[in-house]
């Protein structure tokens, strides 16, 4: 297919070369953040319009509902290239409630849309390990599996209703956030008792306390390695979602405010730019331990 990719971060880049990978026509706004893999990988436009002009699908990266909705409308947006027919994938992660008015303004001009979020982060993207949650028409995510494939592994059309792909993508960052908090006070525990927590990591991997985010996380927490993968501030952004819908619903997600207060603890250190897995740091002030 003819595929247009908007947003080549830590997670579009890899996943954009993956789609090259599998042999599908690939093209670009030109941005001077363009890696030399990619412009040598893609074919690069001026602006999204050109983009969209040029491609059967055009696939959506970006960090936060405005961001999704200028590249979409704004000037020179995916919208204004646009021709009946077309599919428009979101793969970014923003709100359920702006994914549905999003999509109808997309079907308006006769085209399709699903939203598409992910999960596995950047080694999941990397490694075309991706875990997609869609939501949208059946024909379209039938139409989109080539490209899924060639992404991730666990594929999975959630509805048929635009907006139930993002639903289940704050669901999972409501799991994720709690794993990573329940992982930074064990560790932090044992290291305030005199344990070393690489070892009671190690120790823990092999019973029922195991999980993905001890294996990874809890590495990057005992090696003080911070580097994004998933950055503090977008794990923010996710759980925002997720406390607003609550409070939409009328219901309570007491944990998950707690984790968001506890981001917001990294987040006056500095750390707003660090992997997600810096919650530890929070915790570890909180206990009088040291960096």
């Amino acid at each position: 297919m003819k595929i247009g990719f908007i947003g080549l971060g830590i997670m579009g880049r890899p996943m954009a070369l993956n789609l090259k990978a599998a042999g599908h026509d690939l093209c670009v706004p030109d941005r001077a953040s363009l890696t030399e893999d990619i412009r040598a990988a893609a074919t690069v436009l001026g602006d999204a319009t050109a983009v969209a002009e040029a491609s059967d699908v055009v696939i959506l990266m970006v960090p936060d509902t405005p961001d999704v909705e200028a590249v979409l409308f704004g000037p020179h947006g995916v919208s204004e290239g646009l021709t009946a027919g077309k599919l428009v994938i979101d793969m970014s992660s923003i709100s359920p409630i702006a994914t549905k008015s999003f999509a109808a303004r997309i079907n308006a001009l006769g085209c399709e849309y699903l939203d598409a979020p992910v999960s596995g982060g950047e080694v999941g993207a990397r490694n075309a390990a991706l875990t997609i949650m869609v939501g949208g028409p059946e024909t379209a995510f039938e139409r989109a599996m080539p490209l899924f494939s060639a992404m991730g592994k666990n594929i999975t059309h959630v509805g048929a209703e635009n907006g139930a792909g993002q639903t289940c993508k704050v669901a999972n960052q409501i799991i994720v956030a709690l794993n990573i908090q329940a992982v930074a006070e064990a560790l932090t525990f044992a290291r305030k008792a005199g344990a070393d927590p690489a070892k009671v990591r190690k120790a823990l991997m092999g019973g029922f306390a195991s999980s993905r985010v001890l294996e990874v996380h809890g590495e990057r927490m005992t090696a003080r390695t911070f580097k994004p993968g998933f950055r503090v501030r977008l794990h923010q952004k996710d759980l925002n979602l997720a406390l607003s819908a609550a409070r939409e619903m009328g219901m309570a997600l007491p944990n998950t405010a707690m984790a968001q207060q506890m981001f917001s603890v990294v987040v006056s250190q500095g750390g707003a730019d660090m992997d997600h897995s810096a919650l530890v740091t929070a915790v570890e002030r909180m206990a009088g331990l040291p960096d």
